[in-house]
């Protein structure tokens, strides 16, 4: 099977230009892709994960993958899928952020002797004199056409700034820059962004003639897989820091019976003749596959040895057994901690609540445990002698989150 069948057999192509020229480069491994990440958090999530994923595949085949990170974008901001305007942020917020980026992309992509790129387009954008980019550029789009991009629907009502407008134009532009600068011929994007896309595509071909190949294709459920970065205690990141490889793996394995074997698919790099065997797996034996699921993306992301403690953690906790290192855990001070905390101070300070009234909500429904007892009083103080001979006890909120706090 090629590269191409692969990727369509996965699920992950949708619509594509130039549909041949695109399967010869690609099978060849002469393809010279980017995709673009938009540089708003210190931290990837779970959301990117299929684009990384593609790039990890490509590259695999032999292709070229460019990852470009929107440091100048990022200062006017994509209106795709919004309701309103970005906040704006700063050069040195961007720069941390890309710094972060490229250290998690390593995971999934290799950047050693130009085998992938990593790109930010500050570097042309910001220095672009605004008269002769009229010139060169805006003859190449009509405003018509740009107001028929479903983008720009969503937001005429609300109102769209003249600084959103240009979004576009910012993009294909992108694309004109990474063909011209590193022979960069496709480009991968979500669903939200065809008409971006379809834009830097023809750009190019309108410059510099029907023969510079430039080509696009979008992923089959990227907008999807944006809202799998997003749950309802918010992002699931790939930064250990921020959600620890227990929790990721626990999201992973808490995934519904209907995706399961679609995330499998899509996701990991277990050969397609094993996954179709298990596309006839049914009731309990969907169990074993979030297992398989679960550990596969935590191996990628956080290597094999904290996926392995996070599935006996899981397994152990499931069973009631003895608790496994790898379950989250807060450390805390005796001298802070003093003669107790109330239980609500004490899930702000393991982070597992996004305010003081969600978390009295929380206690109220009978969603909280502490060593495996149920909290009913929202003033409850959990003291000192509530800890183990360890110092450590153990918060359960709701069925599947497990956190552990230690007294130091």
């Amino acid at each position: 099977m090629t590269i191409f069948d692969e990727l369509k057999a996965r699920g992950l192509l949708a619509q594509l230009t130039d549909e041949e020229e695109i399967k010869e480069l690609i099978n060849a491994g002469k393809a010279t892709f980017y995709i673009g990440f938009d540089p708003t958090a210190d931290s990837l999530h779970v959301g990117h994960f299929m684009a990384l994923c593609l790039m990890k595949r490509l590259q695999m085949a032999g292709n070229k993958p460019i990852a470009l990170i929107g440091g100048g974008t990022a200062m006017i901001g994509d209106p795709s899928g919004r309701s309103d305007m970005r906040q704006m942020m700063t050069k040195e917020t961007i720069q941390h952020n890309v710094d972060c980026f490229k250290k998690q992309m390593s995971r999934f992509i290799d950047f050693s002797e130009g085998k992938a790129l990593l790109v930010n387009n500050a570097d042309w954008l910001l220095d672009l004199n605004y008269v002769e980019l009229l010139r060169d550029v805006g003859p190449h789009f009509t405003v018509n056409r740009m107001l028929a991009a479903e983008c720009y629907k969503q937001r005429m009502e609300k109102g769209l700034s003249f600084l959103e407008f240009n979004y576009m134009i910012m993009q294909s532009y992108d694309f004109y820059e990474l063909f011209r600068k590193y022979g960069c011929n496709m480009q991968f994007g979500g669903d939200d962004q065809w008409s971006n896309m379809l834009g830097g595509t023809e750009l190019i071909r309108r410059k510099l003639g029907k023969d510079a190949y430039a080509m696009t294709i979008t992923l089959l459920l990227n907008s999807e897989g944006k809202k799998m970065g997003k749950t309802q205690s918010g992002a699931v990141w790939l930064d250990p820091n921020k959600t620890s490889p227990y929790d990721f793996y626990q999201y992973w394995r808490n995934v519904a019976d209907a995706d399961v074997l679609k995330c499998i698919r899509m996701l990991t790099f277990l050969p397609l003749e094993q996954i179709d065997e298990m596309d006839k797996w049914e009731g309990s034996q969907l169990n074993k596959a979030k297992e398989i699921l679960a550990y596969e993306l935590t191996s990628l992301v956080h290597g094999e040895d904290e996926a392995k403690k996070a599935e006996a953690a899981a397994k152990s906790l499931f069973s009631g057994g003895p608790v496994a290192g790898s379950v989250p855990a807060t450390e805390i001070p005796e001298s802070e901690y003093g003669e107790g905390l109330q239980i609500i101070e004490l899930l702000e300070k393991c982070k597992l609540i996004p305010s003081r009234g969600e978390g009295r909500r929380l206690v109220q429904q009978g969603g909280v445990k502490v060593n495996g007892e149920k909290v009913t009083d929202i003033g409850m103080v959990i003291s000192p002698d509530m800890f183990d001979d360890d110092k450590t006890i153990m918060i359960q909120k709701g069925k599947k989150t497990y956190h552990q706090v230690k007294l130091v």
